[in-house]
């Protein structure tokens, strides 16, 4: 089987793709349920539909574009990303994993290849937490992670309900639905850029996921007594923000002597009130993202932190407040998947390496319900997130072909992967 990426119509594909932002080029800003995530919907599905697929939507917005097998009864090979992005963002995150995953099925076709197994493209909603503060909200929907009842009471920072917002971008239906049975999938491949700079810093061209980090997050609520900031003397006082300032310290000292450099810890949120010059703070909310590869050790910091909570708090005389927005459990690759996607890179001598995802993906529910896997491609200094995000477009069509072999693989394949 001989196969042609077209990356020339890859790369113009990605510019129109990053044109449906509310904010101007080279700024990509494309929130789910905007304006701007429903025209690129909208000009995703005709692309979709061009290609032949036969496309269906669900309640939460997922859409499943699937190329029909030679027999159909079988489970599918999925694959996809998604296009959503964070504010001031750039244009490879999530969409080298649609667009990309398009253009492999293009070529499989233009090759002649006829599947055994369908193989279904799926745009997965809100994979970014910016709106509901919740990240991977259509996959974790898809496999159970997330109940229909906890999603309605989901609310954005205007008070809007998921359930209003999504109505408005014409997406009703019941949300008991959106669940997948169990081997839905035979087997699921996501194709995203690193995010990180270990490729790139090492010249390889694929990256192998072997196991995908999971986060736990927290909003920490701190709350001392407030006072002057000449009158109250130090032995007095009751400062919200230096219990916050020792808490994030001894988080830091945490993450760093878990024996592995697979656990990291941030805090991306400090709001203090009442935020005066010359006030001290007496309430301190801060967020607090923890993330490992292994699901005992960061139990076992999550201890250790909740037992620093209560002696700070009882040493400085204010209360600390832990609630826990979510905490789950990492992820292993399919062995399968694994193979396939290494047999490829030796096929056509292209370097790889086998690591591990520290940023976590739509990839990392699917596997709840299906065998999953992951291909890196390299992203210059690892920068991601930014509007100067950076992929090749000789890395993005490496990652294509990569991609389009192992789904051939995996659609006519005989046994379930594992």
């Amino acid at each position: 089987m001989e196969l042609h990426i077209d990356q020339p119509r890859l790369e113009d594909e990605l510019d129109q793709l990053a044109a449906f932002s509310s904010e101007a080029a080279p700024v990509v800003t494309r929130i789910v349920f905007s304006p701007a995530d429903r025209q690129a919907r909208t000009w995703l599905k005709a692309l979709f539909a061009e290609a032949g697929l036969s496309v269906r939507e669900d309640a939460i917005g997922n859409t499943f574009a699937r190329w029909v097998g030679s027999d159909p009864q079988l489970s599918p090979v999925g694959t996809g990303s998604h296009i959503d992005a964070i504010p001031n963002a750039g244009k490879y995150d999530g969409t080298v994993g649609v667009l990309g995953a398009l253009e492999a099925l293009r070529a499989l076709q233009r090759s002649g290849f006829r599947p055994k197994r369908s193989i279904e493209l799926l745009l997965f909603t809100a994979e970014e937490p910016t709106r509901f503060g919740i990240g991977c909200l259509g996959s974790r929907m898809l496999a159970g992670s997330l109940s229909p009842g906890a999603a309605s009471e989901l609310r954005d920072a205007e008070g809007a309900s998921l359930d209003s917002l999504r109505g408005e971008a014409g997406f009703s239906g019941d949300l008991e639905q959106v669940l997948l049975p169990s081997g839905y999938y035979s087997a699921f491949v996501e194709l995203h850029i690193e995010q990180g700079p270990i490729l790139d810093t090492e010249g390889t061209a694929i990256g192998i996921v072997t196991s995908i980090a999971a986060p736990a997050s927290f909003n920490i609520a701190i709350e001392g007594q407030g006072g002057h900031a000449g009158t109250v003397l130090m032995a007095d006082r009751k400062d919200a923000f230096m219990a916050a300032a020792e808490l994030a310290t001894i988080i830091e000292r945490l993450a760093r002597s878990s024996g592995a450099v697979d656990t990291v810890a941030t805090i991306g949120k400090c709001d203090l009130f009442p935020g005066a010059v010359n006030s001290i703070p007496s309430k301190v909310k801060l967020t607090l993202d923890l993330r490992d590869t292994d699901l005992a050790r960061r139990d076992l910091l999550l201890e250790s932190l909740y037992s620093a909570c209560r002696e700070i708090g009882e040493r400085r005389g204010v209360a600390i407040e832990i609630n826990q927005l979510n905490a789950d459990s990492p992820a292993e690759c399919s062995a399968v998947i694994i193979s396939a996607i290494r047999r490829s890179c030796e096929r056509h001598q292209i370097s790889s390496r086998s690591m591990v995802s520290r940023a976590y993906h739509d990839s990392l529910f699917v596997s709840r319900i299906a065998p999953a896997g992951m291909i890196f491609i390299p992203c210059r200094d690892g920068i991601s997130h930014r509007p100067d995000e950076y992929s090749s477009a000789e890395q993005i069509t490496t990652g294509v072909l990569i991609l389009a072999e192992t789904l051939a693989h995996l659609a006519n394949a005989t046994e379930y992967p594992a």
